[in-house]
C-alpha cells in the first residue's frame, strides 16, 4: 500500500511517494525546476495562476511515476499540504474567475482593519483569536469591493489546497483547520462565523462543505487516473496549510510542542490547548489538523513573510551561477556579526508580526573597501535569524517559551550558518529531521485513510539528524540588540 504527499509551495510543487508499511519515503520530484513566478502588478499585491498549480502537481506526479520504483496503481491515497491563507474562486462549472491571491499578497490589510475596527469591540478577537487582518475572508472582500462582475459569477471560494483537491476529485470541500486559516471560524460558538460574513456580505453558499481534516474527500476522477497512471480508486484522504503539516511531519501534534520551517516565509509553531490570542494579532492562532469542538488543539503562528526569499534574492543579484552549498560555505568563513553588515528582511509585503506593516528590506553599515558578497550573504541569514527572535519575544509575550524546536531539515535550515545563528539568538536547541512537507502530506493521508493504525505507527520511520544546541549566546544577544533598535527605528518612520 502507497501513499502520496503534494506540497503545493509558492516557489514549486513537491510530491513524494510513502510505503504504508513502513512509513519510509520511497522517491520524491518537484516541479517546475526552475522557481514558479509570483506575479505583482501593483506594489503589494502577490498572485499566482491556480492552473499551473494543477499542471505542476501532473508533471511532478508524472516525474515520480517515471522512476520505476513503484506501481502508481498502488497508491491508495493522497495528502495534500499548501500554501496558507490564499484565495482561489470558481464558477458553477469549476473554473477559474481569477489569479490566487496568494498568502504575502497585502491589498486586504486596509479592508481587514477596517473590519476590525469595527468588530473588536464585540469582542471578535476572543472568539476568532485573529484579526481579519489580509487572510481569505479579506481578500474575497477585496474581490467583492473591486471587481464586483467577477464577485457576481463566485460558487465557490477555495484555500489553494482545496482546488489542487478539486482538480483530483471534482469536490469542492474544506475543513476547520483551513478555513480558520482564513479567519472564517468562530471558536467561540464553533461554527463559521456568521459574524465576519455577514459584515462582508459575503454569502454562505459561498463556503465550501466542511469536512474533518482526516476524512474521504472524494475518489480520483477516472480522467485524472488515467492520465497519471493511478487507481480510480484513490481517494484525498488529507488537507492542511504547510505549517499545521509540517507540525504533522515533525510529529508536532500536542500542547507545548513547536515546529519552524524556512521556506520563502519562515514559521514558528506552537501547539496550544486553550485560546490563545495576542492582542495585536501580531502571531495568529488557527485550528490544528487533531483540533475538535470539544477538545481545543490550536496551532498558535508566527509568520515572517521575507526568509528564503530573501536568501534567494540575495543569490540572484550577487552569486549567479552558484549553488547554494557554495554560499554557504562562503558565508561560513566570515565572523559571526559580519563584520557590521546588517540585513532586515522585510522586502516581501506587508509583516504580521509588524501589526501589517510594509518596512522593505534593508542593508546597513556596507564598506565597499572591507565587505564582499559574502558578508551579505551571512548577514542575509543572520538578519532572517534575528527576525525569527524578535517573533519568538512575541510568542513569549502570550506564555509560549518553547524548550526544543523542532525543524525539517530543508530550505535555510541546510545552512550551518542559519542553524547556529537560529539556535544562539534564540537561545533554544533545534532538533532536525530528515522530512519534509510532501512526506507529511503522504502521512497524513495514511492516518486519513487508516492506513496507519495510530500516530506512533505513522511516524515509527521518523529519524532525527542532528541537535544545534545554542552557542555565542552572549555575541548574537549583544548583535540582536542592534539589529532591533535598527528595526525600531525604521518602524518610527512608518
Amino acid at each position: 500500500m502507497l501513499l502520496l504527499g503534494i506540497d503545493l509551495g509558492t516557489s514549486s510543487i513537491k510530491v513524494s511517494v510513502v510505503d504504508g508499511n513502513t512509513g519510509k519515503r520511497i522517491t520524491s520530484a518537484h516541479y517546475p525546476e526552475s522557481e514558479a513566478a509570483i506575479l505583482s502588478d501593483r506594489t503589494g499585491w502577490a498572485e499566482q495562476d491556480p492552473q499551473s498549480w494543477w499542471s505542476y502537481t501532473k508533471e511532478a506526479i508524472k516525474k515520480v511515476n517515471s522512476t520505476g520504483l513503484f506501481n502508481p496503481k498502488d497508491i491508495q491515497a493522497i495528502g495534500i499540504a499548501y500554501q496558507m491563507h490564499g484565495l482561489i474562486i470558481v464558477d458553477k462549472d469549476q473554473n477559474v474567475l481569477r489569479n490566487a491571491i496568494i498568502w504575502c499578497d497585502s491589498r486586504a490589510v486596509d479592508i481587514g482593519n477596517e473590519a476590525f475596527e469595527a468588530l473588536a469591540p464585540t469582542g471578535f478577537l476572543k472568539s476568532h483569536l485573529n484579526s481579519p487582518g489580509n487572510f481569505t475572508a479579506s481578500k474575497l472582500a477585496w474581490v467583492k469591493r473591486n471587481e464586483p462582475e467577477v464577485y457576481v459569477k463566485i460558487d465557490k471560494f477555495m484555500l489553494p489546497g482545496d482546488y489542487l483537491s478539486m482538480c483530483l476529485t471534482g469536490e469542492i470541500n474544506s475543513n476547520i483547520s483551513s478555513l480558520s486559516e482564513g479567519v472564517f471560524w468562530d471558536f467561540k460558538k464553533n461554527c463559521l462565523s456568521e459574524e465576519l460574513l455577514t459584515y462582508y456580505g459575503i454569502d454562505k453558499s459561498l463556503v465550501p462543505d466542511i469536512y474533518p481534516v482526516f476524512s474521504n474527500y472524494g475518489s480520483i476522477k477516472p480522467e485524472v487516473a488515467s492520465e497519471l497512471g493511478l487507481s480510480a480508486n484513490t481517494i484525498v484522504a488529507y488537507k492542511a496549510g504547510d505549517q499545521p503539516n509540517n507540525a504533522l511531519s515533525l510529529n508536532v501534534f500536542e500542547a507545548g510542542e513547536v515546529a519552524a520551517t524556512a521556506g520563502t516565509s519562515g514559521v514558528i509553531y506552537a501547539v496550544a490547548d486553550e485560546l490563545v490570542y495576542d492582542k495585536e494579532s501580531r502571531v495568529n492562532t488557527f485550528a490544528h489538523i487533531n483540533h475538535q469542538n470539544d477538545k481545543p488543539n490550536l496551532g498558535v503562528l508566527l509568520c515572517i513573510n521575507g526568509t528564503g526569499i530573501q536568501n534567494s534574492w540575495i543569490k540572484r543579484m550577487t552569486a549567479q551561477g552558484q549553488n547554494y552549498s557554495r554560499i554557504n560555505e562562503a558565508a561560513s568563513d566570515i565572523p559571526v556579526g559580519s563584520e557590521g553588515v546588517r540585513v532586515l528582511p522585510f522586502g516581501n509585503g506587508a509583516e504580521r508580526m509588524l501589526c501589517n506593516r510594509t518596512v522593505g528590506a534593508h542593508m546597513e553599515n556596507l564598506d565597499f573597501v572591507r565587505h564582499r558578497e559574502a558578508h551579505l550573504w551571512r548577514a542575509a541569514q543572520e538578519g532572517i535569524a534575528f527576525s525569527f527572535r524578535y517573533g519568538l519575544d512575541i510568542l513569549r509575550e502570550n506564555g509560549i517559551d518553547p524548550k526544543v524546536i523542532k525543524a525539517g531539515q530543508a530550505n535555510l535550515f541546510l545552512s550551518p550558518v542559519f542553524q547556529q545563528s537560529f539556535a544562539g539568538v534564540t537561545n533554544v536547541p533545534v532538533q532536525l529531521f530528515d522530512n519534509d512537507g510532501s512526506v507529511g502530506a503522504a502521512l497524513g493521508a495514511g492516518l486519513g485513510s487508516s492506513t496507519f493504525a495510530d500516530r506512533k505507527e505513522a511516524f515509527s520511520g521518523l529519524q532525527q539528524h542532528a541537535t544545534i544546541e545554542p552557542s555565542n549566546t552572549t555575541l548574537y544577544d549583544d548583535l540582536y540588540g542592534q539589529w532591533k533598535e535598527s528595526l525600531e527605528n525604521k518602524l518610527k518612520n512608518k
